[in-house]
C-alpha cells in the first residue's frame, strides 16, 4: 500500500489542494481548506451495476423513449405539494435543518406510513432509540426496516440483500467509506459516499433520502457540490419557541423549486396544516393599532400572513430596527420611501416589525402590508380588521403589481375578508368580478389618505 498523502480540501466547493491557502482558488472562499488524508491507491466503485444495463451509445432525441415520469404519493399533502406531486423513482432528496427540528421525525413518518419496503438506516441513533420514537408516533408498518451501519460497505450489502424501494440515511455526515483514509464528515466522504448512492438510485430506480447536517451559517455542511449531484433540495426550518415548521424546497428537477409545506409539530409528531392562513392570522378581540393582514404567495399557495409592527420614538443616539421573518435591508428601505415620499420622521422612530407565527416570507408582495402596519403604529389608529394589502413598494413610492393577484383576492374573499389593496398597475385585473371590494391605489401616500382621510 502507498503512503498515505495530505491534501487539503475546500469544504465549499470541493476543490483541493496539495498545500494549505487561505482564500480557494475555485470558489474565492477564505478560511475553507480542511486537511484530510487520502491513500494514493486504486479506489473502487462500492456500488457496481449489472453489465448490460447501458449500451454506451450517444443517441438522438428521436430516439429517446419519452413519457411521464411516475410520481408515488407519500400520504402526506404537505410533503407530495412540496415535491411537486409525489416521489419520482430512481431520485435522490436532500433533507437539510438545523438540530431537533424534526427531519429524522418527517422521515420516519414517511418510513412508517408508505406501504412499501423501506430501509432506514440511522448512524446517529440506536435501535432503542427509534424504537421509541416510533411508538410516539403511533404508526408501525411491518414493511419499514431498520439498520444502525455507518459503514459504506454494509449499507450497500445489506441494501442487495433486502432490494427495499426507499432507502433513508439518517445522516449522510455519519456514512463512511473505507477506501478513504479521511474522517466521517469529511469533505471527501460526503463526496465520494453521495456519489455511490447517486449511483445506486439511478441505475436501480430506488429513491434515496439523504438528511444532512448544517454549518452556523445555515447551509448545508459538506461541499457545494453535494446539492448539485441531488435532485431535490429540501429545507427543514422553524423556531423551537412555535409548533410549527415548515418544509421548502430550493432545488426540483421534477417540479417548482419555490413551494412551500407548513406541519405543526405536537407529541404524535409532525401533523401537515391543510390551512395555514387561518393559523397564521392571530385572534383577537378588539382592534388594535399596528396589525396588518398581507395576502403573499409561497410557491403556487396564497397564504394570508398576519405582520405587526410597533413604532416608538427612540431615546438612542441611532434608531433601533429590528425584524423577525422580515428582510431588515428590505425594513430599511421602506422606512426610506415613507419619510421621503409621506414626509414622517422615521429618522426619529425606533421600528420593530415581526411577521406572527414565526414564519418567513421572501415574497415582494408584503412590502405594502408591512407599510400600512408601520402607518397604522405611527398614526396609533386600528386599520380595518377586514381589510387584506398585497402589493411591492418601489423607491419612488410607487405600489407596484405583484404575481398571481387573483389568487391572492380570492384567499382573500375566501377566508371572509371584505376589502383588499393592490396596485392598479395589475393589468387585466377585473375588480368587478370579485364579492370583495378591490381598491386599486398607485403611490402609498394614496393608500395614507384612504386609511386615515
Amino acid at each position: 500500500m502507498a503512503a498515505p498523502k495530505v491534501v487539503f480540501f475546500c469544504s465549499n466547493c470541493g476543490a483541493n489542494s496539495a498545500k494549505w491557502v487561505g482564500k480557494c482558488p475555485t470558489c474565492d472562499e477564505w478560511n475553507t481548506m480542511a486537511e484530510e488524508i487520502v491513500h494514493k491507491e486504486k479506489k473502487t466503485k462500492v456500488w457496481s451495476k449489472e453489465p448490460g444495463k447501458n449500451t454506451g451509445r450517444a443517441r438522438t432525441f428521436s430516439e429517446l423513449e419519452s413519457g411521464q415520469e411516475k410520481r408515488h404519493s407519500t400520504g402526506d399533502v404537505e410533503f407530495d405539494r412540496v415535491l411537486g406531486g409525489g416521489i419520482v423513482d430512481g431520485s435522490l432528496l436532500l433533507l437539510g435543518g438545523e438540530p431537533g427540528i424534526g427531519k429524522s421525525t418527517l422521515l420516519l413518518q414517511f418510513a412508517l406510513e408508505m406501504g412499501s419496503k423501506v430501509l432506514y438506516i440511522s448512524g446517529e441513533e440506536s435501535e432503542d432509540q427509534l424504537k421509541l420514537r416510533a411508538e410516539r408516533i403511533q404508526k408501525a408498518d411491518s414493511e419499514c426496516l431498520v439498520l444502525t451501519e455507518t459503514s459504506m460497505e454494509k449499507i450497500i450489502s445489506e441494501y442487495k440483500r433486502l432490494q427495499p424501494k426507499y432507502l433513508i440515511i439518517d445522516s449522510i455526515q455519519t456514512v463512511h467509506s473505507s477506501l478513504l483514509e479521511s474522517a466521517p464528515g469529511s469533505v471527501s466522504q460526503i463526496r465520494e459516499c453521495a456519489a455511490e448512492f447517486l449511483r445506486l438510485s439511478k441505475e436501480t430506480g430506488t429513491t434515496v433520502f439523504l438528511i444532512g447536517h448544517i454549518t452556523k451559517e445555515g447551509t448545508i455542511a459538506g461541499p457545494k457540490i453535494l446539492e448539485h449531484m441531488v435532485d431535490t433540495v429540501l429545507t427543514f426550518e422553524g423556531d423551537r419557541h412555535y409548533v410549527h415548521r415548515i418544509l421548502r424546497v430550493s432545488k426540483n428537477r421534477f417540479g417548482p423549486a419555490s413551494e412551500l409545506g407548513i406541519y405543526r409539530m405536537n407529541a404524535g409528531g409532525l401533523e401537515p396544516v391543510l390551512n395555514p392562513s387561518e393559523v397564521l392570522i392571530t385572534q383577537r378581540d378588539g382592534e388594535l393599532s399596528g396589525i396588518s393582514i398581507t395576502a403573499s404567495i409561497e410557491g403556487m399557495r396564497p397564504l394570508l400572513v398576519e405582520s405587526q409592527a410597533l413604532v416608538s420614538t427612540t431615546v438612542y443616539s441611532s434608531p433601533q430596527r429590528t425584524t423577525t421573518g422580515f428582510d431588515v435591508r428590505r425594513l430599511n428601505m421602506l422606512l426610506a420611501v415613507l419619510e421621503k415620499r409621506c414626509g414622517l420622521r422615521m429618522g426619529t422612530q425606533d421600528v420593530f416589525i415581526n411577521i406572527a407565527g414565526g414564519i418567513k416570507i421572501d415574497d415582494p408582495g408584503m412590502d405594502l402590508g408591512v407599510v400600512a402596519s408601520i402607518l397604522s403604529s405611527y398614526e396609533n389608529v386600528a386599520l380595518p380588521t377586514k381589510a387584506v394589502f398585497a402589493g411591492e413598494v418601489g423607491l419612488s413610492g410607487e405600489v407596484r403589481a405583484v404575481q398571481r393577484v387573483e389568487q391572492r383576492i380570492l384567499e382573500a374573499e375566501k377566508l371572509g375578508f371584505e376589502e383588499i389593496y393592490v396596485s392598479k398597475y395589475n393589468k387585466q385585473l377585473k375588480t368587478s368580478s370579485y364579492n370583495i371590494k378591490v381598491h386599486t391605489i398607485g403611490k402609498i401616500d394614496e393608500m395614507f389618505e384612504l386609511l386615515f382621510g
